[in-house]
């Protein structure tokens, strides 16, 4: 059994308890996923299973080196190529992993790409304050002075400044499984999963063992 699956998240929903409680979830198509390779620490240097994610990929669109390593699998392309570890036993070559490796209740991390916010200023990018909003004040949204007079003359390391805001990878740990649905492969997790939806996510095991509740 592997610790993770690729996906794609599918946006934002909400499901009720027995109870009538209701729990805001984000919907995951997690998988299946093809097994195309098993590494070996004695080949490899380490341990891990390669699978592919989306085999909707165009073949024209392929490297010669990509080719021959699909058809050394006996796989058709796939848009996506991750590895993950093996818990117990690895699956094998050619074998599909589902959603079913994961149960409701259990803890999760999702990774993915966070959407991108483009250039902005220090205000929106890292909740500056602003000077007043007066007028005349000739000092709004601007950073402000970030220089230095005799010592140290120049710029601080790490000094906030405007930039790229977004289309970075997070990780959110911890995310709780709500439901699994193995004839759509589907997951229903509880919270926000970071990126934009039909963003690619890779949904694993919890690292941190926390505990299912």
């Amino acid at each position: 059994m592997l610790n993770g699956l690729v996906g794609r998240k599918l946006g934002m929903s909400q499901v009720f308890t027995p109870e009538g409680r209701v729990v805001p979830v984000t919907v995951v198509e997690a998988g299946p996923c093809r097994v195309l390779r098993s590494k070996t620490a004695a080949a490899d240097g380490y341990e891990a299973v390669q699978v592919g994610f989306a085999p909707e990929r165009k073949a024209k669109r392929v490297t010669s080196a990509m080719k021959g390593h699909f058809k050394a699998c006996g796989a058709e392309p796939y848009r996506v190529l991750r590895e993950f570890k093996a818990i117990g036993e690895a699956p094998s070559v050619g074998s599909d992993v589902t959603v079913e490796i994961f149960e409701a209740g259990e803890r999760i991390d999702v990774i993915g790409v966070t959407k991108g916010k483009g250039f902005q200023g220090v205000m929106k990018r890292l909740h500056y304050r602003g000077g007043p909003g007066s007028h005349g004040s000739m000092f709004n949204r601007a950073p402000g002075s970030i220089g230095a007079s005799s010592y140290p003359s120049r710029v601080w390391k790490n000094t906030g400044l405007p930039g790229q805001m977004g289309n970075a990878s997070r990780t959110v740990k911890n995310l709780q499984v709500v439901e699994v649905r193995k004839e759509q492969n589907l997951l229903f997790v509880k919270g926000a999963v970071p990126g934009p939806d039909g963003g690619l996510v890779i949904v694993r095991k919890a690292k941190s063992g926390a505990k299912k509740k």
